[in-house]
């Protein structure tokens, strides 16, 4: 009898545990919940952390994220309007607004990833076909060159771009934001991670880029060559402005001196020679000594300035 009752408070005991553990469950802050009936959903979803209640064995609990969730889309190649063949890689950030309609479109985050992708990749296509590749590269609308002391009016000009890749993102968010919405997805954020060329173009690609670099940087020695031609100029002008005003200062000191020894030869005569005079002499004698010498033969008509000094000259055994 004994054992019998023993088994039957074993077997109750089981079953209250087993009422209780498919009685009480527990949400956690990150978390939030959607009950189900045989399938279908009941009541409100509920949101707040903490012990709750339901039927057991009849209503299901489907616990749902609450949290911020990523999404890294695949590499995809994709043309452009100018038909140019890119890798598009894409991420985004997205959370789970509207748990009800979440549970009843999607099911689970595996089916959400999925449709993530159909989505999200769909609109990145539509929105790189319909715009230029240097409107999906370039970020800034309004991208000014680098100024520096080489440049000048004609250096490089970016092409105008209307849109900008930014922009581009934008659209693609807006789009898919939405179309997810109705799945009880919040869209919260998507970038173009890597924008790569395709394999096959890429080298005519990044060859056209060596040119044009190679030509930017023609442009520049070309300047560099320009400025330092222009730098010599005022160089060599400079130097020829001092050497002149030299030579203007050597001439006019030599005159000083000149001037000087004349007074002080007048001086040392007595006066009887005013200095214009005296200064004749002098530099007639030093003509003397570099025109005449013992081979010389001179003929002087006798109104010769230098005939006026010979003509009142004697030979030493001449004079008394």
């Amino acid at each position: 009898m004994k054992k019998v009752v023993g088994f039957i408070v074993a077997v109750f005991v089981i079953l209250v545990l087993l009422f209780l553990t498919g009685t009480v469950y527990t949400v956690r802050e990150d978390q939030q919940v959607v009950l189900t009936q045989f399938g279908k959903p009941v009541g409100d979803p509920i949101t707040e952390a903490g012990i709750h209640f339901k039927i057991p064995f009849i209503v299901k609990v489907n616990m749902i994220e609450k949290r911020v969730l990523a999404w890294d889309g695949m590499s995809s190649q994709m043309p452009t309007r100018d038909k140019t063949y890119i890798q598009v890689d894409t991420f985004a950030r997205w959370q789970i607004s509207d748990p009800l309609a979440y549970l009843k479109g999607l099911r689970d985050e595996r089916t959400a990833l999925s449709r993530l992708d159909d989505i999200l990749g769909s609109e990145t296509r539509n929105a790189v076909a319909k715009h230029d590749l240097i409107e999906v590269v370039r970020s800034t609308k309004d991208r000014q060159p680098e100024q520096t002391d080489v440049q000048t009016e004609s250096d490089i000009d970016f092409e105008p771009i209307q849109v900008g890749r930014r922009a581009i993102e934008q659209m693609v968010f807006e789009t898919a934001k939405s179309k997810l919405e109705v799945l009880g997805i919040t869209l919260l954020d998507l970038r173009f991670k890597r924008i790569n060329y395709n394999r096959d173009v890429a080298p005519d690609i990044y060859q056209r880029m060596i040119s044009e670099r190679q030509q930017i940087a023609e442009r520049f020695r070309s300047e560099g060559a320009g400025e330092a031609a222009r730098t010599m100029g005022k160089m060599e002008l400079e130097v020829k402005k001092i050497e002149s005003e030299a030579y203007r200062k050597v001439q006019s000191i030599l005159g000083e001196a000149d001037a000087e020894s004349t007074r002080i030869y007048a001086e040392a005569y007595g006066g009887s020679l005013d200095r214009e005079s005296f200064y004749e002499f002098v530099k007639t004698l030093e003509a003397y000594e570099d025109i005449l010498d013992e081979k010389t033969t001179v003929i002087l008509s006798t109104d010769s300035e230098l005939f006026q000094l010979l003509k009142g000259s004697k030979p030493e055994a001449e004079k008394p």
